[in-house]
Parts: C-alpha cells; structure tokens; sequence
C-alpha cells in the first residue's frame, strides 16, 4: 500500500487549504480514516476521523473550521481547512486503515503566517 498526500502550502490567516491523501496498492478493506498533525517541537496529535460510515469526529480545536471527507472508489481522504490559524502550522499526515492495518503518509507541510 502506498500513499501520496498533497495539498499543503503557505497561506495566510484565514485562508484555506485542501489536503488529500491517495491510497494505491492491493486494497481489500479500508476502515477508518485519519489525519494527523505535529507542529515544530510538539508531539503529533489526533485532527479529524470519518469512519466507513462516514460518521465524522474532530478535535476540539478544529471544529466549525476543518472538514474531513473520503471516496471510497478512489481511496481519497480529504481535509478541507478553512478559517486557518497560525497555530494550524505543521506537518500534517493522513492515518488510514488499510487492509486491517493502520498506516501513514509521507506528510504534507502546512504554514499559516502573514
């Protein structure tokens, strides 16, 4: 399984970003999907779920700003982050279940600044 994330890039504050992630490879199942982030010297932390059902969760610190999307057919999950913050700056890593195992992407960098 391989995935290819896209989408980051420097924006201002209260611009807007979209994210994907692309999974390929010899896919049988997919469950749920994640995205993560980690800022610089700070630990990664959990963002948004969907899961197969299309049942959504988000951090607190996300709510009403970002939304967390996925096709199926093409094995996408999105992220679609509006009203960013400076703070939203980091690496960001989409986390799916695949074939019953969790995996990560390469990441993608996001910097919100003026």
């Amino acid at each position: 399984v391989q995935l290819d994330e896209s989408g980051g890039g420097l924006v201002q504050p209260g611009g807007s970003l979209r994210l994907s992630c692309v999974a390929s490879g010899t896919i049988y199942d997919v469950g749920d999907m994640r995205w993560y982030r980690q800022a610089p010297g700070a630990l990664r932390e959990w963002v948004a779920t969907v899961t197969r059902d299309e049942t959504t969760n988000y951090a607190d610190f996300v709510k009403g700003r970002f939304t967390i999307s996925r096709d199926d057919d093409t094995k996408t999950v999105s992220l679609q982050m509006d009203n960013l913050k400076p703070e939203d700056t980091g690496v960001y890593y989409c986390n799916p279940v695949i074939n019953w195992q969790t995996w990560w992407g390469q990441g993608t960098q996001v910097t919100v600044s003026s």
